[in-house]
């Protein structure tokens, strides 16, 4: 199983999974990346997987339909899409699993960013896990609370955390430096902080993507991953939070970065 970022806007990534002959894409906010990649390498587009109903991941989707016929579309079952797709289109919800390019993809509940956000998570044999989880976690971030509530954002990041830790983190926005930014600030002695950093400055002025990342390195680096690290509640405490109350230093350390600069 292959595995590409599409850049699309200014910041997005449409992940692209394929077996050399079929192609699954996941949160096509602009068609156009799609097309190219397809065409390119020769792909059929098997499906289609939206995490949340945000128009710079589903903006593509009805073009892409127009271009390649009835494509199937499995979207999350709490959320309302700014179009509601023709069938084929399955309302998914965490425990589900979609068969997609002869392989199982989980479907996990992981609100917050929004009320009905959903991930995916595949498991191709004799590879490293991958996870799509759309804009709740990001490297060395997490998504803006815009819809959900702390403790939902809370609980859906521990259940992330939960995974393998070689499960690649496919995310769907390059915010990786400016996250690590935030997260320098937050734990200024992190040396994983400071390294990964260093790394990813480096495949930035290369034009290279700074994912997937994995589960590991998240567990080191991101903030909102180590609400019950010391130096993380010290930090949110500084700021009024509870430090033995994990949703209340998630709280305070996702207001911190909404004002961040």
């Amino acid at each position: 199983m292959k595995i590409a970022a599409l850049p699309a806007f200014s910041d997005n990534y449409i992940w692209l999974v394929h077996d050399d002959r079929s192609a699954v894409v996941v949160d096509p906010g602009q068609a156009a990346p799609v097309v190219a990649a397809l065409t390119q390498a020769s792909l059929a587009l098997a499906g289609i997987l939206v995490t949340h109903h945000h128009g710079d991941h589903v903006g593509g989707v009805a073009e892409l339909r127009d271009r390649f016929g009835a494509v199937p579309v499995w979207r999350p079952a709490g959320e309302r899409l700014p179009f509601d797709p023709a069938p084929p289109c399955q309302h998914v919800q965490g425990g589900d699993v979609v068969t997609l390019l002869g392989q199982d993809w989980q479907v996990i509940d992981t609100p917050g960013h929004t009320a009905g956000h959903v991930a995916y998570l595949l498991q191709p044999p004799g590879q490293a896990p991958l996870l799509f989880c759309g804009d709740t976690l990001f490297s060395a971030g997490c998504g803006r609370l815009f819809e959900g509530s702390p403790a939902q954002m809370a609980d859906s990041l521990q259940r992330l955390a939960g995974l393998p830790g070689e499960t690649r983190v496919c995310c769907a926005h390059e915010y990786t430096l400016s996250n690590l930014r935030f997260a320098a600030a937050v734990e200024p002695d992190n040396a994983a902080v400071i390294h990964h950093r260093q790394h990813c400055e480096t495949l930035r002025e290369r034009g290279e993507a700074t994912l997937p990342s994995t589960l590991a390195l998240e567990l080191q680096i991101n903030p909102f991953l180590r609400c019950q690290a010391p130096a993380v509640q010290a930090a949110a405490a500084a700021r009024g939070a509870d430090p033995a109350d994990p949703v209340a230093v998630l709280a305070t350390l996702r207001h911190w970065k909404n004002e961040f600069r």
